[in-house]
């Protein structure tokens, strides 16, 4: 039935996998700093913001602020977000699916554990891979005008480790249906 604590929970995943293409994936900001290696007192203040979503938007990139000018680089010249975008998309996709699998549950176990092994996919894609190349990039620039830059996981990316446990739970819940409903046939 499709009122079942596992629905919640697929439900509650598919939710958190959307979140993750509202949100940034890293972050990152100056901790202090000025051009041309001054100190933080200087005339030319730098200001250094980067931040990195799965599909590309108007503050995604990074934003240099020198004594009042702006720039802005867009994250395409940092990092190819396509992969990301493919394993949080069929993730989502195919929890949203197994919600209806109900009636079959050892189908519907089979494409939540799937489901699972592709948002594993997804926070190994970030934390090795997309992670340290957004980060470097955005050091060298931070470090080629005298500032330290601070870069850390944002929302997007916890998102996707709580879709992940919730997975894990909804497989839990699917597993444990079976296993009542195997022990009530073998009664009868």
């Amino acid at each position: 039935m499709i009122q079942r604590i596992q629905s919640f929970y697929l439900v509650l995943a598919v939710c958190a996998m959307a979140l993750c293409f509202m949100f940034p994936v890293v972050t990152c900001h100056v901790d202090g700093g000025s051009a041309e290696g001054q100190p933080a007192t200087s005339a030319m203040p730098v200001q250094i913001e980067g931040k990195m979503y799965l599909v590309d938007r108007a503050d995604a990139g990074v934003s240099m602020q020198i004594d009042g000018k702006a720039e802005t680089l867009p994250q395409k010249k940092f990092v190819s977000t396509w992969p990301l975008v493919v394993t949080a998309a069929l993730a989502g996709l195919l929890a949203l699916v197994s919600i209806f699998l109900f009636a079959n549950r050892m189908r519907q176990v089979r494409v939540v554990a799937f489901a699972f092994l592709i948002n594993v996919a997804y926070l190994f894609i970030v934390f090795i891979s997309t992670y340290d190349t957004f980060t470097d990039h955005v050091t060298q620039m931070a470090e080629a005008m005298g500032c330290a830059v601070s870069c850390h996981y944002s929302i997007g990316t916890w998102m996707a480790v709580v879709s992940l446990l919730l997975l894990f739970l909804a497989q839990r819940a699917i597993r444990r249906d079976e296993a009542k409903v195997r022990a009530a046939d073998r009664l009868r």
